[in-house]
């Protein structure tokens, strides 16, 4: 029997949930912006207490690696890295975009309509300001066609793939990108966001592989580097 941890904050949507050998136990998230650094520890003690489960319980942390916020990403790894030194535990990582993608194929409401084309691509996609957005293609079984990427989108991005196929284009990078690429073959989701739910379910298949990070070593998936905004003058 394993309980896994899941933090989730790569977007403004913060969340954490718990598994027990890779089944639900509870989840809980906040969709306030900027405010990882104070509700994620919240949401966390308020799992432990709905599931009246001990932190000593916990065999492993799995946490959202990116792309996506450079601040949302340093906490949640942050976080999970204290919860695994202090309980000695795996700590356990899945890519952002590969969350995005599992969570649109393991949703009755949008695989139902991929899957009448065995042969469409997904192309999670996360906002990486003006039009770049950080994104990879990945077919239905989630095997990997185009390596996690920083892109800068136009009227011929994905132009190759899109004439030999449909491409499902999702997250919150999509929307932004929908007016610029209008090619027949290109349908859009909307509201699809990473989540600790889809996050446990993923962590708890590596978990039983034993595919665990180097705790000391681990760093998220940045992919740019962080840029301080210069303060408004007054």
């Amino acid at each position: 029997m394993a309980i896994l941890l899941s933090l989730e904050t790569s977007t403004m949507v913060c969340s954490a949930a718990l598994h027990e050998d890779g089944k639900l136990l509870a989840s809980l998230e906040s969709q306030i912006p900027q405010t990882a650094s104070s509700q994620l520890a919240v949401l966390i003690n308020n799992l432990f207490n709905a599931c009246e489960v001990t932190p000593e319980r916990i065999g492993g942390v799995v946490v959202s690696a990116g792309p996506g916020s450079y601040t949302g990403l340093r906490i949640g790894v942050a976080t999970a890295k204290g919860f695994c030194y202090a309980l000695n535990i795996p700590l356990l990582s899945v890519n952002t975009l590969e969350l995005l993608a599992y969570k649109v194929i393991s949703s009755t409401s949008h695989n139902k309509t991929i899957l009448e084309n065995k042969s469409a691509l997904l192309c999670p996609m996360l906002d990486a300001r003006r039009m770049e957005v950080y994104c990879l293609v990945a077919d239905q079984n989630l095997n990997i066609v185009e390596q996690t990427n920083a892109k800068v989108i136009d009227e011929l991005s994905f132009d190759t793939r899109l004439e030999k196929g449909p491409i499902y284009f999702f997250g919150n990078g999509a929307l932004k990108c929908k007016e610029v690429i209008s090619h027949k073959n290109a349908s859009f989701i909307g509201d699809i966001t990473p989540a600790a739910t889809g996050l446990g379910e993923l962590g708890y298949k590596k978990f039983q592989s034993k595919q665990f990070e180097e705790l000391s070593s681990f760093e998220p998936l940045y992919l740019k580097d962080f840029v301080a905004k210069k303060p408004k003058s007054i």
